[in-house]
Order: C-alpha cells, then structure tokens, then sequence
C-alpha cells in the first residue's frame, strides 16, 4: 500500500474513496480470518461486514502504534467471539487436568495442504473450533482465551486437547498420520 498512513487518515476524516480502497485492500486478508471462525461461508461474509463497520466507526481509535493489519485483524476476531457467544452457551468446566501433547510426525506437513488442514480445522465441533483457532493459529495463550470466551482456563486447554485429538484422528483417517502418533 503507497501511503498506509494518509489512507487511515482520510478514511478517519470519513472518506468513502479511501474506505472503499482499505476495504479492496484487506479484505481478502481479513475474510481468511473471519471464515477460521465461522460456520460456512455466509456467516464469515456477514463477520467481515461487520467487521468493516466496526473498523470504520472506530478507526479514530487506532493510534498509529502496532500494526494496523493486526488491529483489524483483532477486530474480526472479536466480532467472531461475539457471533459465537450469542450462539452458543458457554458452560465453563472444571480443569481436565493436563493433557499430553504427542509430537506430530513432521511428514504429515509435507504430505498435506493447508487448505486440507484447514478443512479439517473447519469440520471440530464450534467451541473446539474457536479455541483451536485462538490458540494455534493466531497466537494466544490460555488466559487470554479463557477471557475472551468467559471461559475457565482449564476449559481452555481441554477445549484444545480434545481439538487436537479430534484432529489427529481425522489426519489419521486420511492417511496422513500412522497409529503411533494418532493414540
């Protein structure tokens, strides 16, 4: 993008022509996001709509410190938490205990595609889905999930556990992963 700062700031000053520019320009980026956390494609469209407008009701709230793509990117994830929160009923549980982490045979990577990964990301269960996603694919911890869910901590990292169970037996399934690691 030429001049990322001029185009945030005629967009703050109300500019459609800049709006219209910011949106062609992160759209595509920012629809990946939404989709990780909705159910079909209609719903992520309807995220990144909103999303939009709340990136653009609040854009005099960005500062000008940290990435800008990662301020909008926080915004899509925060209105997916939202959806999520009005759809599903969050009953929080107590810890799980610890669960092991088996180590994935690095071979899987080589043989499967994201866009196979991320069907199968698709296909877990809603909350499992969420935590999943907030935890290894964009990066937070297990208290900052258990905030944005309004979640226990524990129910967090079991959420996650069963995820990557869950998955692992799907890659194994498909071929993807021997029986060793899939247990």
């Amino acid at each position: 993008m030429e001049n990322l700062d001029q185009l945030i700031a005629d967009c703050k000053a109300g500019k459609q022509s800049a709006q219209s520019q910011l949106y062609k320009a992160y759209a595509p980026l920012l629809f990946g996001v939404c989709k990780r956390y909705a159910r079909d494609e209609t719903e992520a469209e309807d995220t990144l709509h909103d999303g939009f407008v709340t990136i653009f009701s609040k854009i005099d709230q960005f500062a000008g410190k940290g990435s800008f793509e990662g301020w909008m990117k926080r915004i899509m994830v925060n209105i997916a938490l939202e959806k999520f929160r009005k759809r599903y009923r969050m009953h929080t549980v107590e810890d799980m205990g610890v669960y092991e982490h088996k180590a994935v045979n690095e071979d899987v990577y080589a043989r499967m595609n994201a866009d196979q990964l991320l069907e199968i990301i698709g296909q877990l269960p809603p909350r499992y889905k969420m935590v999943f996603n907030l935890y290894a694919i964009d990066g937070y911890n297990h208290h900052e999930i258990a905030e944005m869910m309004d979640i226990a901590e524990g129910t967090s990292k079991s959420n996650l556990a069963r995820a990557r169970k869950i998955l692992q037996d799907k890659i194994f399934e498909m071929g993807y992963l021997e029986r060793s690691y899939a247990k």
